[in-house]
């Protein structure tokens, strides 16, 4: 049996509710037991099982369900979730933070049966994750037609946005500019302070030094593309789809709390319904009532997960992983 026989075998057996494991539709409050599963709630701390939680979204416009990029929870979540919609809305669109707006059309070629998965990959410059983590989702929409989305802004405008400032898209070709929302810097200052915040770079700090700050100013204004360019794809897709549900992936920081791309999306659509449904780690410890106080405002919905694993024991070998990525971001001309 093929990878992708198994993971449909999978997704059946979840959706009938066969596989238990991920389906909480009880009052038990265990925390996740494997890496794959998750404990659904609504805003009210009621649990949810897949299902459920798909007749709850329905009614929405569009549906942004943001993700612990690489968490394998998050995306069978995203799988499970996608299937159970399309069972109530088979008017659908996918629209993906993991594919950018200039590889639509080699995304499009491979909907449409022209290229093969391997040519998507390289032809798109896929993320490492691809096959375990999106695949599921592309294949659903390439076998019932639901149109695909790449959202994202070009990597190498963000990053040269990241690197010298706004003022980079003033240096773009027409062609490339067309590709980006009219104005590609709407935020609120919400959003503002919690990147700040993040980053440990707020303006209250003592990180004040001019080029650190000018820095940390550039990188919140390629996340500001990223959020602008999202939001407005997610727009021209209900546009160019009428009476269709969008379902947009992101990773959860573009979208909890009703920030980033969201608050972009609802100042610019603002009678459009927005359901949110965001990821919380569920750590050894945890009490589910306390952790539904603490993060109810993260989203209508949340979907809470075991922890990722440490990445790093050693602080040398994590400095040194940071340096590498760095040195191969300066290959890139921002001319």
């Amino acid at each position: 049996m093929t990878t992708y026989s198994n993971t449909l075998t999978l997704l059946a057996c979840l959706l009938l509710a066969g596989c238990a494991s991920v389906l909480t539709g009880t009052s038990e409050t265990v925390p996740p037991q494997s890496q794959y599963d998750s404990i659904i709630a609504d805003d009210n701390g009621s649990l949810l099982s897949i299902n459920e939680l798909a007749k709850a979204l329905a009614p929405a416009d569009v549906i942004v369900i943001g993700e612990y990029h690489g968490h394998h929870g998050s995306h069978l979540l995203q799988a499970l979730v996608q299937s159970a919609l399309y069972q109530q809305r088979p008017q659908q669109v996918l629209s993906m933070e993991q594919f950018n707006v200039d590889d639509q059309q080699r995304l499009d070629e491979y909907l449409d049966g022209k290229s093969g998965e391997e040519e998507l990959i390289a032809d798109t410059e896929a993320w490492p994750n691809y096959k375990a983590s999106y695949r599921p989702l592309i294949e659903l929409s390439k076998s019932r037609n639901v149109p695909v989305i790449a959202a994202n802004a070009p990597a190498d405008i963000v990053r040269c946005v990241g690197r010298t400032g706004a003022a980079h898209l003033d240096e773009l070709e027409a062609g490339q500019r067309r590709q980006l929302p009219e104005d590609p810097f709407v935020d609120t200052p919400e959003y503002r302070s919690k990147f700040f915040d993040t980053l440990g770079g707020g303006h209250g700090s003592n990180h004040n030094q001019a080029d650190v700050k000018e820095r940390l100013e550039n990188s919140y204004q390629a996340q500001l593309l990223r959020d602008n360019t999202m939001a407005d794809r997610v727009i021209k897709a209900l546009e160019d789809h009428p009476g269709h549900q969008v379902i947009h992936l992101t990773g959860t920081f573009h979208a909890e709390d009703r920030l980033g791309m969201v608050a972009v999306l609802e100042e610019k659509q603002p009678d459009l319904e927005v359901a949110v449904v965001s990821p919380v780690f569920w750590k050894p410890g945890d009490d589910l009532d306390n952790l539904l106080e603490t993060h109810r405002g993260k989203g209508d919905f949340l979907y809470f997960l075991q922890p990722l694993p440490e990445e790093y024991r050693d602080s040398d070998r994590h400095r040194d992983a940071i340096m590498d990525q760095f040195r191969n971001a300066a290959e890139l001309s921002c001319e």
